[in-house]
């Protein structure tokens, strides 16, 4: 036999009714019947729950133990009823957006975007260092939108069937800490970086090619490389031990310093995913709208990238649907 939940209220009923007889008036039962059932489920524990007397019963330390867990069990189920019930009853009108990105500050902007625009709507989050990952969860819907990206006009991450919209494109600067030699330039040349140990986060993107590929049309090939994650990152780069390379709209953070590339030999397209099929065009609509509001206050938020925009005439990034 099965623990079934009515068995754990069968059994709470005992302990509460402290005797066989009154816990069967209380459920309905003849007492022989409630004997029976009680008989079945400690065969189904594997030993006495109750230990029978002349005025009552009293809990075994088996029966204490199943009774803790009782307390927990059927508190939550009844909550998941209500709350299914909740549910159920509620208007369907209201939009809900599951959203799944990799790591950088964009994910939280849009959240926040989307809080702002539709305050009704239930918003989810979702993250994966494999932006094929995301892709699979955008295509079996188990996603509504992802965050993804690639360098320069390198292809969307895989499954067939999903739109993929740009929502922007950024230079990718490298970090450095304040001592570095290099750390006061308005820009670094790749090629100065040659003698440098490397630090980046992990991904199944074009990224690491790429960056290989810049290096190797700058003359060398990169020493060593840690791949950790964001905050192992900044450690190793703020005490000296690594440089990385990072999206210009790495946040200001203490302790490091993102100078641009001369010539910007990476770029970074910032992509918003999504299946044709489940999501409206004018709910897709909105969310590229909010993605595209948010990279712009993101990309505010670094100091250098706001200079090197500067100093090109103040041009945002451009986008392009």
């Amino acid at each position: 036999m099965e623990l079934e939940l009515r068995h754990l209220k069968t059994i709470r009923a005992i302990a509460d009714a402290g005797s066989l007889t009154r816990a069967a008036t209380d459920l309905g039962l003849a007492q022989p019947a409630l004997s029976a059932q009680l008989k079945r489920i400690e065969r189904a524990l594997g030993g006495e729950l109750f230990e029978r007397g002349r005025h009552g019963v009293r809990v075994t330390a088996l029966g204490e133990l199943v009774l803790e867990r009782t307390r927990v069990v059927l508190p939550a189920v009844t909550e998941l009823q209500r709350e299914a019930a909740r549910f159920a009853r509620a208007p369907r009108t209201a939009a809900c957006f599951r959203l799944g990105g990799t790591h950088g500050p964009l994910l939280g902007a849009l959240v926040d975007r989307l809080a702002d625009a539709v305050p009704d709507a239930r918003v989810t989050t979702c993250t994966s260092w494999s932006e094929r990952e995301l892709a699979g969860l955008l295509a079996e819907g188990r996603l509504d939108f992802a965050l993804a990206g690639t360098c320069g006009s390198a292809s969307p991450p895989g499954a067939e069937g999903l739109v993929w919209r740009e929502i922007a494109v950024d230079p990718v600067f490298v970090m450095v800490p304040p001592a570095h030699p290099l750390a006061r330039r308005a820009e670094v040349d790749l090629a100065e970086l040659a003698g440098e140990e490397w630090a980046c986060v992990p991904g199944d993107g074009c990224f690491g090619d790429c960056f290989t590929a810049a290096c190797a049309r700058a003359g060398f090939t990169p020493r060593r490389m840690y791949e950790t994650d964001t905050a192992s990152l900044v450690h190793l780069v703020q005490v000296g031990r690594a440089v990385g390379m990072c999206r210009a709209t790495f946040p200001t953070t203490p302790g490091i310093l993102t100078r641009p590339l001369t010539g910007t030999p990476l770029t970074w397209r910032h992509l918003l995913g999504w299946h044709p099929v489940t999501q409206p065009e004018e709910t897709a609509a909105t969310v590229l709208s909010q993605a595209r509001t948010a990279h712009a206050g993101v990309a505010a938020g670094s100091d250098s990238y706001t200079a090197w925009r500067a100093v090109r005439r103040g041009a945002p990034p451009e986008a392009v649907s």
